[in-house]
Order: structure tokens, then C-alpha cells, then sequence
């Protein structure tokens, strides 16, 4: 791709944190703590995500300062592996971001739904709130790089203000709040009792709500030849961008555990709601909610910027058809892809399931990819050899780094595959599925 509408180092930064602050801190926190038998286990979980999130960070960065193309987490797959194993796994990524962008619009739907408590809201209220929602940002992405890239900038500050007023009620007096606290006992009630569990086994499954919460970085190298000076910008972009997000689930899950309550955080879907309801009170709360769910549609434009450049590369490298990489000659907007990307959220959104249904999906798909992606710094590091001193970014702490991302995300596929086997096995049918597609795909190429 080529172009002048270039990103500087703040708009690439506050692309890696909407890609990553989707709606995983206001909604799988719940999901984490009902897995982990204790404090220790909930926060250790966080802590090594966090940890786990740099190591990740810092290698995709130089993988993105080595091979910054548009379109590069597919491109080096197709470069380390096989055009099959980049077709493969980039499909079943791309069909997982649409589901996770979908089911995002339709959680941020629910707090909308807050504002009218009268309202009896059904769920195919909440998907064509969240249709619209996605609709109005296609819209917004094809005018263009810069008019998407500014109102990301806007959508992240209010989606990072929103997270600031739940660290600041740490420092607010509030009162336990019967009718909330009576809330969150029947709802953590409701979840049905699990055996008891190892320190290890309750810290690998609490992980999979936190990967999820933490993913989406990995992305930012789609945008390799779009940023001014990749070989200094994208590390940069990267490093604050994953710092900035590391401190703030932190100090948010702190004020989730002091507000809330350990045990009363395992019932609670719209945890940051009862946060401010119990500090701010209800008209609080209703605001509250109202700008969150203009912040957590940086997620959905986010995604919507990122994934029509994997189409793109793999268009260009003709495992789908060149139509795919058609740009608009005025802004260069990937017309065909958005578009179809696009379609397929939409789609998904009318069949998708709950957020916790579709996560362990949607994780267990994703453990292939970071595992495959991560591991081509190994090759690159051969490949690329005369780089080296050149100015571009090379990590400190190599192998160590990208071992432990890698050892990390295997421990949660396991996790998953041991709590839900039919997933796993689902997920691993798809991925073979797909390489099929390619092969007989190519052999119809060769008999045409």
C-alpha cells in the first residue's frame, strides 16, 4: 500500500490501546475472578498477563521493525511458514476479531441499555444498537486514514477518562449499598459450584479472560509501511502503548476488588456500572455509562482500521482474490475489504452468542497465532542479519522474551482445551478446515 496519510508516534500509540481496551476491562474481570479460588490467584493473573503483554509487545516490535509492511501479520506468516498456514490461521483470526468486535458493540449496547432501566431491551434491540454503531464507523473509515485515525485519538481519550473516574473512586467515600450488594449475591449465587481446583489450574483458566482483555497488540504490525520512521515509531508506539494499558488495569482491578468485593465481583457483568453506582450513585452511574459506550466503540473502529490491511496482504499474495486489494485512488481506503469485513461483523452480530460463550473460541484460536506470529522472530533474526546496527529496534533479553510469551499463550491453550475439550477440538477442526480450502483453492488455480 502506498500513500501520504501517515501515522505519528501518539496516533500509532493510542491505535495500540484501542486494539487492546476493547471492553475486556469493564466485563471480563467477573469472568476471571469466577475462576480463581482465591486473591492471590486473581491478581497473579493480571500481574503475569501484564508481564506477559510486554514480552509479547516487545517482540512484535521488532518483528514489525524488521518486516514493516502493511498487512504484516499475515505477510510473516506466508514469509516464516507456508502460504497455507498464513491463509489458515489468518482466517480463523479474522473470523474471531469479527466475533469479538461484534460481541464488544453488543456488552457496550448493555450499558446504553442502563440509561433506560424502564425499557424492557431485547437482544435484537441491543444488536441493532450495535449495528448502527458499526455501520456509522464504516462510514467513518472510509473517509479516509486520518478522519478514522482522529476519531480514534477522540474515542480513546473519552474511553481512557472513563477508566480514570473508576480509579479515582478508590479515593471517594461510598456506602456498601444494599440493594447493590443484594444484587451481586444472587447473582453470584446463580454460578453454579466448580470442584475445587489447584493454585496452577485456577491461575491457567482466571488467564483466559485476561489474554483476552490484554490481546489485540499483536495487530499493530498490520500497519508497518503507514507509520513515519517504522523502525523507531512502531517499538515506541508499542512500549507506551502497552505501558500505559499494563498500569491502568491494575489500578482499575484495584478498585474493582476495594469497591465491589472479591467474592461479589464473580456476579457482576456490568462491573464498572456497580463501581460507580456505589460511589457516584445511580445518576452517576447513568452517565457513566453513556461515555463508556462511546469509548469502547474505539475497540470497533479500531478493528475496523486493522483488518480489511490483513485482507489486503493476503490479496496481494493471491490467496484471495485481487479485488480485495483495491484502493480508492483519493485516500487509499481499502474499499472492498472494509467493506466486507464489515459484513461479516454484522452477520455475526445476528448469530453471536455471549461474551463468555465465545471466549474460550475465540482465545484458543488466538493461542495459535500468537504462538505461530511470535515465533518468526527466530527466522527474521537469521533472515535479517544486515539490519542489524542500521537503526532499527532489536529487543534485549533474546530468547528469553518471546519464549516466555510463547510458553504462556501454550499454557493457556492447554488450560482451555482441559476446561472445554469440544472447543478446543472445534477450533482445531477450523484451522485444518481452512488449509484444505487453500489447497483445493490452488489446485483449481493450477487446472484454470
Amino acid at each position: 500500500m502506498k500513500g501520504n496519510q501517515q501515522l505519528n508516534v501518539f496516533s500509532f500509540t493510542m491505535i495500540v490501546v484501542g486494539l487492546v481496551i476493547g471492553m475486556g476491562i469493564f466485563r471480563s474481570a467477573a469472568t476471571s475472578a469466577q475462576h480463581a479460588i482465591e486473591p492471590s490467584v486473581y491478581f497473579a493473573a493480571w500481574l503475569i498477563g501484564g508481564f506477559v503483554a510486554l514480552c509479547g509487545a516487545l517482540t512484535y516490535a521488532e518483528i514489525g521493525s524488521r518486516f514493516p509492511v502493511t498487512g504484516g501479520y499475515y505477510k510473516v506468516f506466508s514469509y516464516a511458514y507456508h502460504p497455507s498456514i498464513a491463509f489458515a490461521i489468518n482466517c480463523i483470526i479474522l473470523i474471531s476479531n469479527a466475533a469479538s468486535l461484534s460481541v464488544v458493540a453488543i456488552i457496550g449496547s448493555g450499558y446504553i441499555a442502563k440509561l433506560f432501566p424502564g425499557t424492557p431491551w431485547t437482544d435484537v434491540d441491543k444488536a441493532l444498537l450495535s449495528a448502527g454503531a458499526i455501520i456509522l464507523f464504516y462510514i467513518i473509515n472510509l473517509r479516509g486514514l486520518k478522519m478514522s485515525s482522529r476519531a480514534q485519538n477522540i474515542l480513546m481519550v473519552i474511553k481512557i477518562s472513563m477508566i480514570l473516574v473508576l480509579i479515582a473512586a478508590l479515593f471517594f467515600p461510598y456506602e456498601s449499598g444494599a440493594t447493590v450488594t443484594a444484587v451481586a449475591d444472587t447473582a453470584t449465587a446463580s454460578i453454579p459450584p466448580t470442584p475445587q481446583m489447584s493454585w496452577i489450574q485456577s491461575l491457567g483458566y482466571s488467564l483466559i479472560a485476561v489474554s483476552f482483555t490484554y490481546g489485540g497488540y499483536q495487530q499493530t504490525i498490520n500497519f508497518g509501511s503507514e507509520v513515519k520512521n517504522p523502525a523507531r515509531n512502531i517499538p515506541k508506539g508499542i512500549f507506551f502503548g502497552i505501558a500505559i494499558i499494563i498500569g491502568l488495569y491494575l489500578l482499575v482491578n484495584f478498585s474493582y476488588y476495594q469497591i465491589v468485593g472479591f467474592e461479589q465481583m464473580k456476579g457482576e457483568k456490568e462491573i464498572a456500572y456497580v463501581v460507580i453506582d456505589k460511589v457516584f450513585g445511580p445518576k452517576g452511574a447513568a452517565v457513566f455509562s453513556f461515555f463508556l459506550f462511546f469509548g469502547v466503540l474505539a475497540y470497533v473502529n479500531a478493528l475496523l482500521m486493522s483488518n480489511p490491511r490483513v485482507m489486503y496482504a493476503m490479496s496481494d499474495e493471491g490467496t484471495i482474490p485481487k479485488i480485495f486489494s483495491k484502493q480508492n485512488e483519493k485516500n487509499g481506503v481499502l474499499v472492498v475489504s472494509l467493506t466486507v469485513f464489515t459484513i461479516t461483523c454484522l452477520v455475526i452480530l445476528f448469530f453471536a452468542q455471549t461474551f463468555d460463550a465465545i471466549l474460550n473460541f475465540t482465545i484458543f484460536l488466538d493461542c495459535f497465532g500468537m504462538v505461530a506470529s511470535s515465533a518468526t522472530i527466530f527466522k527474521l533474526r537469521k533472515q535479517t542479519k544486515h539490519l542489524d546496527g542500521t537503526g532499527i529496534y532489536k529487543m534485549k533479553l533474546f530468547p528469553v522474551l518471546p519464549l516466555i510469551f510463547m510458553a504462556t499463550y501454550c499454557f493457556v491453550g492447554i488450560s482451555i482445551a482441559i476446561q472445554t475439550p469440544n472447543t478446543a477440538l472445534i477450533g482445531t477442526a477450523v484451522l485444518a478446515a481452512f488449509m484444505v480450502i487453500y489447497y483445493v483453492s490452488q489446485q483449481f488455480k493450477k487446472g484454470a
